[in-house]
């Protein structure tokens, strides 16, 4: 029940993807292992084994969800857990001109958030899009009430992407409502420019797919406001446009960065002789790439620019190179004719070889000598580049994405970067954190079971933190590293689990205050997961298992380990895959019955506690195994997720089997085509099931035959992981983008479901006598043969009885249920439920007790 994760500390870091130094937490040399570079752990498990995501299937499921939200009709609601005193990345801010309170926040994953009173209080208002992630916000310099926004973020970087966006999306009430403005192909869009004068003049820099080349990528221009596009500048399948602007005298003059682009799940190059500065003089109907004092060859990578608002005729660009070092700042002073490079050897820093990340440069909007280079760290020059100075280091997160500088007060400033909001009211000597964004990307989710209140969760960015109390506004993080499965055990909190990319696993014995390492005797050179899966011994907590490619085993707190089984893969991974285990399960009726699922579609099983393991999804689908779930209540019974999607075939994405895995049954039934991430069977009730999706949260009140939307106010964002807390009926989903949300399970009983599904049917199924004493007869119409299953149920979901395959010809027919044979728990209304193929019956019946 866990799932993803990356990260820095925010005191404590140093360069942003790759090494990180935390005085408590990891020192992590984040190199790319095996050609798998940060990012492609979501885009992998989705895309195995066709390396394509199926955008009509997911959009098509969105569409469907929202649909779904939208009929309810007095639905339960979820309830927002927290934190929002971690922040997540912003990929934009944006600011009202004339009126500063009112702040556009436009977030990795998690749509844009609204602020009316200077940060105070943030309202989401994007959430109705089919597509959550922000690339750029723009408002009309004409008419402050219409704002552009496009989506999917062109940043090409390390461990927090999740889908491509769908367009350009418009409003005309300053953000409160948005309606589609299409570019659905353009996939991730660098930025947006809107003319000066005429706010139905638009120009969109769309990077394209960041997984494929496509002839969608390249500068678009609209003239009516979004109704029709037109493709101005194309220079080839794998450039895209990075950064645009125009020249607010003369509108007629773009510039346009183009950035050479292609990746792949094994390979990347990011850069090449077509990235560059384009400009066109006639409105984008020709271009001309400009050369005079820029860098050159094919060794040139990103490219940031942007245009004095004072003097036109002064610009400025930020280069990184292919590999993405710092490359140099250039400017011009005669609109692009001729530039000459900074004196910015003081930014050589700034990058770290991370420029495909960031790489964004701003000018002030009244003085053309201030400018700011928007990079791992925020500089500033204030004297037309003849030097910079680090403003930020120390004090705000890495990783800068955008910057608003205020018009009528320029020393008013608003960052926005992967740590979230900063503000600083003087030029950027000293910030202040906006620390109420509820945009943390979680992988994981943790409930201390004797301290329902203490949650835990792994985060993109921002390791592994908690909250002591419960509350949104009060986490801490507690280790570092990108984190990923924590857990806590259930009899002693002093001994608490977190881990960080690639499976390296720490141990606290002090209850979260200090950790340890804990791989002894896991071998280095087995493979591992981005997320590697580690769970506890349901029958014993000291007792905890690991997967690599192997699976392991501690009896000792996670003091040593000791391999199980062999590799249980199909060997080392490949484009799309690590070759690894990404879930484990162990019976909590028979610790010697364990279940393990890996990331090229294998799932095994060992009833003899790993000496012997058989191999059990042959006749599953070829995806990524999300989850293998025992179920609690009944030994034979397991669950199988998938990620994925189809493209031709039929892809179920829920399977059970009632015999340990020999036959499964595919219950996805009216799920929508979407990746599943995470099942819980409720151990109240082995009937209700509780799955993750990507974009949202189901149940199943029976077993998974039919689903529901759990709850109408939950973000359509991906759920990387689910917990519960039985005793308090607490469910918790973890967000990758929204933070987390509860359910209060009690405001959703199995009664209530049960009772709301009694109706006629065409079995016409009858109870009598009712209410009922010694024999109760039951009878039915068949339209053909049947074979029929009875369940009964009390009121609180607890199956009493069952009478499985009775066979019935067409026609008439009838059986009776004799009390005496039935322990039953005393007078009152129970449920029962008739099983007719796929169709369910539910009917209420009085039992009088004598």
């Amino acid at each position: 029940m866990h799932t993803l994760k990356y990260f820095y500390t925010f005191f404590c870091f140093l360069p942003f993807i790759f090494f990180i130094k935390c005085s408590d937490g990891p020192q992590i040399d984040r190199e790319i292992e095996d050609n798998k570079f940060p990012n492609d752990w979501f885009f992998n498990q989705r895309a195995y084994p066709t390396g394509k995501i199926n955008y009509d299937k997911y959009y098509q499921s969105i569409k469907y969800i929202k649909e779904l939200k939208g009929q309810a009709k007095g639905a339960s609601f979820w309830e927002f857990a927290g934190p929002e005193n971690i922040g997540g990345r912003l990929s934009d801010v944006e600011v009202h001109p004339e009126n500063t309170a009112i702040i556009f926040a436009g977030t990795a994953s998690g749509g844009i958030f609204k602020s009316n009173d200077s940060g105070s209080s943030w309202t989401p208002v994007f959430d109705d899009a089919l597509s959550l992630s922000i690339g750029d916000i723009a408002i009309a310099s004409s008419n402050f009430e219409i704002i552009y926004s496009g989506t999917g973020e062109a940043n090409a970087g390390g461990g927090s992407q999740t889908y491509e966006g769908n367009g350009v999306y418009k409003s005309t009430d300053s953000g409160d409502n948005w309606s589609y403005a299409g570019l659905a192909k353009s996939r991730n869009i660098g930025r947006l420019a809107i003319h000066p004068v005429n706010p139905d003049i638009v120009y969109v820099a769309a990077m394209g797919s960041l997984f494929a080349d496509s002839p969608d990528r390249g500068i678009y221009k609209t003239i009516n406001g979004g109704i029709h596009w037109e493709q101005v500048l194309f220079v080839s399948d794998s450039t895209g446009g990075i950064d645009i602007v125009v020249n607010p005298a003369s509108p007629e003059i773009v510039y346009a960065a183009m950035w050479e682009r292609v990746r792949r799940p094994d390979r990347r190059s990011y850069g090449g002789p077509t990235s560059g500065i384009y400009r066109s003089t006639d409105s984008g109907l020709s271009w001309s790439k400009l050369t005079n004092g820029l860098p050159s060859g094919i060794d040139i990578g990103r490219i940031g620019i942007s245009i004095s608002a004072s003097n036109p005729e002064t610009v400025y660009a930020i280069y990184a190179d292919k590999t993405g070092y710092f490359n140099g700042v250039f400017k011009t002073t005669n609109g692009g004719e001729s530039w000459v490079q900074t004196n910015d050897g003081s930014l050589n820093a700034c990058y770290q070889s991370y420029g495909w990340w960031f790489g964004r440069i701003k000018i002030d909007p009244v003085d053309p000598d201030i400018a700011y280079v928007i990079g791992f760290d925020l500089y500033k020059t204030s004297n037309g580049g003849s030097s910079w100075s680090n403003i930020s280091s120390g004090t705000v997160h890495v990783d800068q994405h955008e910057i608003y500088i205020d018009p009528l007060n320029h020393n008013h400033l608003f960052l926005g970067s992967d740590g979230g909001l900063y503000t600083s009211l003087n030029g950027g000597n000293t910030w202040t954190w906006v620390n109420n964004l509820p945009i943390t990307q979680f992988y994981t989710c943790e409930i201390d079971q004797q301290h329902p209140d203490r949650i835990y969760g792994g985060t993109q960015d921002n390791g592994t933190n908690r909250t002591l109390t419960g509350a949104v506004d009060d986490w801490q993080n507690i280790y570092g590293g990108d984190g990923f499965y924590v857990l806590v055990n259930p009899e002693n909190t002093n001994y608490i689990y977190a881990e960080y990319q690639y499976g390296n696993l720490a141990r606290s014995t002090n209850g979260g205050s200090s950790f340890s390492m804990a791989m002894n005797g896991i071998s280095s050179s087995d493979r591992k997961n981005w997320n590697t899966p580690v769970v506890f011994g349901p029958a014993n907590p000291a007792v905890l298992y690991y997967g690599s490619n192997k699976l392991y085993r501690s009896a000792n707190h996670a003091g040593n380990w000791t391999a199980i089984s062999n590799d249980l893969t199909n060997g080392p991974g490949g484009n799309l895959t690590y070759g690894t285990i990404t879930s484990i399960s162990v019976s909590p009726i028979d610790d010697d019955l364990i279940y393990v699922g890996t990331d090229d579609g294998n799932v095994w099983v060992t009833t003899q506690g790993g000496l012997e393991w058989e191999h059990i999804s042959s006749e599953l689908p070829d995806r990524w195994v999300t989850r293998v779930v025992a179920d609690p209540n009944e030994e034979d019974r397991v669950y199988v997720t998938f990620s994925g999607y189809r493209w031709d075939e039929f892809l179920p994405h829920v399977f059970r089997s009632d015999n340990k895995g020999e036959i499964w049954t595919d219950i996805s039934s009216d799920l929508p085509e979407l990746p599943v991430n995470d099942l819980i069977v409720d151990p109240a009730n082995n009937e209700i099931l509780y799955l993750a999706t990507d974009a949202g949260v189901f149940v199943s009140y029976v077993a998974g035959n039919a689903w529901e939307l759990l709850g109408s106010n939950f973000p359509v964002v991906p759920v990387t992981d689910l917990d519960l807390h039985n005793p308090d009926r607490k469910l918790l989903a973890a967000t990758y983008g929204r933070s987390m949300y509860s359910y209060d399970l009690y405001q959703d009983t199995v009664q209530t479901k049960i009772t709301e599904n009694i109706s006629n049917d065409k079995y016409k199924v009858s109870l009598y006598p009712n209410p009922w004493l010694h024999n109760l007869t039951i009878s039915f119409y068949t339209q053909n043969k049947e074979i029929v299953k009875l369940d009964l149920f009390d009121l609180a979901g607890n199956k009493i009885f069952s009478i499985n395959n009775m066979n019935f010809p067409k026609g008439k027919n009838s059986f009776t249920v004799n009390s005496e044979r039935i322990t039953l728990k005393g007078g009152g209304t129970y449920i029962i439920r008739l099983t007719f193929g796929e169709h369910l019956v539910y009917k209420k019946v009085i039992y009088t007790a004598s």
